[in-house]
């Protein structure tokens, strides 16, 4: 940590040190001549930008060597310009329909991303894509943004097919997720098994192709409400590519460097990826852009660390087919609207490891497999979604009407396994059923910008109206029924879901927010929104968020927000069940996770499920002492209370509910319960430097976050008080606790010149400590912390043709090994961020036409 300080103040020492660049100086003004007061200027692909003053003028530190600036105004056409072009005043043309600029964080069409008082990361994913080796937007985001972790898993059913992201070591589903500013749905998955965010659902994200994403917009901070449910822990906004006139190819290879394998083989995990973006020109200023998508990832496998502790044989990736096409596109209608449509589908077909059953397991058939088998959990997902909406202007008012649908479904097929009851007749693949989701979305929203009043005003308000659908579907008789007495049920490393599992259902929102935000002076805004949403399933809640910002100097500015969240229960959590058969003495026991509201739940006095609260807070300041060094802190505080969790499995033998579960014929029930109420504390530090080199430009950058989560409280009900080891157990506590490494800090060099330009990054991540099945604190699972380098070479051959060769982790770091008799996950290590595929070599080509 001592190090990483020292280079703080070393990087901090050398931008000092360089002589200033002039400042960018400029006026814009309409066609009439007359100032545009609150016109916003943004350097383009960074956080940069600024805003004009009541005369129109602005002055701007650019961070690139080569600015090209963005000028936009509500109801006015978005232009770019270079520095060459501010000799004379930028005059702004009335456009025939309204341009308007997603600004994550505010309503204010008016307001640049640096402008708001609130922290927001954009990556432009060309950038990143073209430069580092990651093929998927979680991998992406995971190495780009020290805020976002994702881990892959291994042996957790479902979620071996669809990586648990998060914002500042929150759960999966206290992230809120846009597409071009409209709510994205979630995944139909809830978190159950061996993973991270156990008890959580989440979005999708690697749905969605990083092909079709021109930048993602990253809101760490607390925006329920501005934007509503899931957004405690923040936002991330997904701007779509709006190119034309270009064709853009893109091929991409790697393989991982395997250093535990049954074999010699020294290579695995084969990944590749095409894809390919055109857009076309419609009238003057509307567009059609099309991406098609396609990724495969082959099985890694890290089972034989110590053949003396071995638990699994296959224990890995997942393999991964991966295929999407997206849209997206607007049109004029008349002379100041517009109509938009985007969307697309995505197809996904996994296959992922099981435990493995070997030759002398009870569970296993010799006459099928003679050495035993590992199950193979199979999966076909399909993600679907589709928006359309009208933007227009209405006298002076922004007016935007839109409906989106989304819809995820998860159907669940096993192989390479059997029923045991059924014997040597048992087949070896079966159809267990699944589940999915559907959410239609229907959104208003007015704004309106008043230059004249202070230095700025901008008043939004809006409703919206939300209805979600949830079914499980059952998988056929075999997966999941025993056919002779004592005997296991259902297919081995997944059993089916079962008839009496099967259930549908529903529920509606209804939403209405109001927020403002006002430039008192040119130095100080202060903004203010109001949310009141109501659930049919759960009731009503009020949320509102105060914030500021305070520019001391073009050099150095203040902001903090003060907010309080929620997160509504997801259908998933409320109604997810599944049941699995045993046979005790002769006789059949159900092991079940119970739904919210059924028979067991009811019995055991667990209430219905309600919305997590938050309360937050941020406090941070940006520094721009010259126009080639940026400096930005952030301190926050979310308090959580009520978050959802999955309970332990409680016990037909316990001394207190036994006789209950008894009765209802349940041998083991655990269930979905507000039980917990966390305190998260954390600091981001953000700090780039761009100077020139012997020719080129060095762009150095140090981003680091540290997080902390306690627990404050476990919650049990009435009937089951002071068994609270049971109903989150220590292990659980620890899962919770490392949803994030205490610190992630990246530090990456990047050095452009002429055609040629190379990356160097080291990613370190902090110590993770997980309780192990042992339950004995001195030897815990314990992942000290690791430094990954990665190393990449771009050359453009021509404008048409770019090559890109590098690796990820060179020096093949490994997190530490633990016992795989005790980890979760039956492996010699725990899902950890950084992984435990080893490193991973690759080549990216690019073509445009």
């Amino acid at each position: 940590m001592k190090r990483i300080l020292l280079l703080h103040f070393l990087m901090l020492a050398t931008a000092l040190a360089f002589a200033q660049k002039p400042v960018l100086k400029g006026k814009v003004v309409d066609a009439t001549g007359q100032p545009m007061i609150g016109a916003s200027i943004a350097e383009k692909s960074t956080n940069n930008g600024t805003v004009a003053d009541v005369d129109g003028n602005f002055q701007l530190s650019p961070i690139s060597a080569e600015p090209i600036l963005v000028i936009s105004f509500i109801g006015y056409k978005k232009i770019e310009v270079t520095p060459q072009d501010l000799d004379k005043p930028i005059a702004m043309e009335e456009s025939n329909i309204l341009q308007q600029v997603v600004v994550l964080g505010s309503r204010s069409l008016n307001r640049s991303v640096t402008d708001t008082p609130a922290p927001i990361d954009v990556i432009d994913i060309k950038e990143v894509t073209s430069k580092t080796g990651q093929l998927d937007v979680n991998q992406l985001l995971q190495f780009a943004a020290p805020s976002f972790n994702s881990n892959r898993q291994t042996g957790s059913d479902g979620t071996d097919h669809v990586d648990p992201a998060s914002l500042r070591g929150l759960g999966p589903d206290q992230t809120l997720v846009l597409i071009n500013g409209k709510r994205r749905h979630q995944s139909s998955l809830v978190n159950i098994f061996g993973t991270r965010g156990r008890g959580n659902t989440g979005t999708d994200l690697n749905a969605i192709p990083a092909a079709a994403i021109e930048r993602i917009e990253i809101l760490r901070d607390g925006a329920a409400a501005q934007y509503g449910s899931d957004a405690i822990a923040g936002v991330i906004n997904i701007i779509l590519k709006t190119s034309t006139n270009t064709l853009d190819i893109n091929a991409n290879s790697g393989v991982y460097q395997a250093k535990y394998r049954f074999d010699d083989k020294k290579f695995d995990g084969l990944n590749y990826n095409f894809n390919a973006n055109y857009g076309i020109k419609v009238g003057k200023e509307g567009f059609v852009n099309l991406t098609g998508d396609y990724n495969f990832r082959d099985h890694t496998n890290r089972a034989n660390t110590n053949p003396d502790e071995l638990s699994r044989r296959q224990f890995g990736d997942p393999k991964i087919v991966n295929a999407s096409l997206y849209l997206n596109s607007q049109f004029q209608l008349g002379a100041k609207s517009q109509f938009y449509l985007f969307g697309g589908t995505n197809k996904r077909d996994g296959d992922a490891y099981a435990w493995t059953r070997f030759a002398d397991d009870d569970r296993n058939i010799p006459a099928i497999y003679p050495n035993g088998f590992d199950p193979l959990i199979k999966t076909k997902i399909n993600d679907n979604s589709i928006a359309i909406g009208v933007r227009s202007l209405l006298g002076s008012w922004d007016f935007d009407v839109s409906n989106t649908f989304g819809a995820n479904k998860f159907h669940y097929f096993v192989k390479n396994t059997l029923n045991t009851s059924l014997g040597a007749q048992s087949p070896t693949s079966f159809d267990a059923g699944g589940f999915q989701l559907s959410q239609n979305t229907i959104n208003l929203g007015l704004s309106k910008f008043y230059k004249q009043t202070l230095a700025g005003l901008n008043i939004a308000f809006g409703a919206e109206y939300r209805m979600e659908n949830y079914k499980i579907f059952a998988g056929e008789e075999k997966s999941w029924k025993s056919y002779e007495a004592g005997v296991p049920p259902g297919s081995q490393g997944f059993p089916g879901f079962q008839p009496g599992d099967e259930i549908k259902a529903k529920r509606s929102n209804i939403g209405a927010y109001f927020d403002t935000e006002v430039d008192f002076t040119k130095k100080f805004m202060m903004g203010a929104a109001l949310r009141y949403e109501n659930y049919s399933d759960f009731g009503g809640t009020l949320n509102g968020k105060l914030s500021a910002r305070f520019k001391a100097s073009e050099a150095f500015m203040l902001r903090g927000t003060l907010s309080t969240g929620f997160r509504a229960p997801s259908l998933p959590q409320i109604n997810f069940n599944s049941t699995i058969t045993n046979f005790i003495g002769g006789q059949p026991v159900e092991v079940l996770i119970a739904r919210n509201g059924s028979a067991v739940t009811k019995a055991l006095g667990i209430p219905a499920l309600k919305q997590e609260t938050s309360k937050n807070a941020s406090l941070g300041f940006t520094m721009r002492p010259n126009s080639t060094f940026s400096l930005t802190v952030d301190a926050y505080l979310v308090k959580v209370k009520d978050r959802i969790v999955l309970t332990g499995q409680f016990a037909d033998d316990d001394d207190q509910i036994g006789d209950i579960l008894k009765g209802l014929n349940v041998g083991k029930a655990q269930f979905f319960t507000n039980a917990v109420s966390t305190t998260t504390k954390g600091l981001d530090v953000i700090m780039t430097n761009r100077n020139n080199l012997g020719g080129g430009y060095l762009t150095t950058t140090l981003a680091a976050n540290f997080n902390k989560l306690t627990i404050d409280a476990i919650n049990t009900s009435e009937k089951l008080a002071g068994k609270e080891d049971t109903y989150f157990d220590l292990r659980e506590q620890y899962f919770l606790r490392a949803s994030a490494p205490p610190s992630k800090i990246n530090l990456t060099f990047d050095y452009q010149i002429k055609k040629f330009s190379t990356v160097v990054r080291f990613v370190r991540f902090g110590k993770v400590e997980l309780a192990d099945w042992n339950y004995d604190m001195k030897e815990n699972d314990i992942y000290t912390p690791k430094i990954v380098t990665d190393l990449s070479f771009n050359y453009r051959f021509a404008k048409s043709l770019g090559l890109t060769l590098g690796g990820n982790n060179i020096f093949n770091v490994y997190p530490d090994r633990s016992s795989p008799f005790n980890t979760e996950s039956g492996g010699a290590w725990d899902p950890v961020q950084m992984g435990f595929n080893g490193a991973f070599w690759y080549v990216k080509l690019n073509l445009k036409f």
